[in-house]
């Protein structure tokens, strides 16, 4: 038992050297230079906010846009659109397989959907950037030499 002891004293000095000597570490402090840089923070907030649309797209099509498409086609659920294999004549007690082309397009159309959306925010972002490129600078004053030559050229082209 004692033994047990000494072992575990023995990893727990082990881990806090670990610990006090990878806090000095050149890589860990990298590493955290860059998680905290703002592009990283910026990205996970986009992914974060990324898979909350996509959720919304997926319910958008699910619950609004495919049941009326199913109504339309004669009260089908898209979702239950299938085809159903023959059973298996060598395992007769298996279930027949299907092939679901009803999700699939509805997982096709949720694409379609973020697919466009996206496109749309990326023009909008390149058409603000444009705006931002095409307005030029202010011409700089000129300086006072470039003034005085101003005047001595005016001067001569007089006489």
């Amino acid at each position: 038992m004692q033994r047990y002891k000494n072992l575990s004293i023995f990893a727990i000095r082990f881990t806090f050297k670990l610990y006090k000597n990878m806090a000095k570490s050149k890589f860990l402090q990298d590493f955290k230079a860059f998680a905290m840089r703002g592009n990283v923070i910026d990205m996970a907030v986009g992914v974060i906010i990324g898979a909350a649309f996509g959720k919304i797209v997926t319910s958008i099509v699910e619950d609004i846009i495919m049941p009326p498409i199913g109504w339309l086609i004669g009260g089908v659920s898209f979702s239950e659109l299938k085809v159903t294999m023959p059973p298996n004549l060598l395992k007769p007690d298996l279930p027949a397989a299907a092939i679901n082309y009803g999700k699939f397009l509805q997982t096709s159309l949720n694409f379609i959907i973020v697919a466009f959306c996206i496109f749309l925010l990326i023009k909008g972002i390149n058409k603000l950037t444009k705006k931002k490129e095409e307005t030029p600078p202010a011409p700089p004053s000129p300086s006072k030499e470039e003034l005085l030559l101003t005047e001595i050229r005016d001067l001569l082209k007089e006489k």
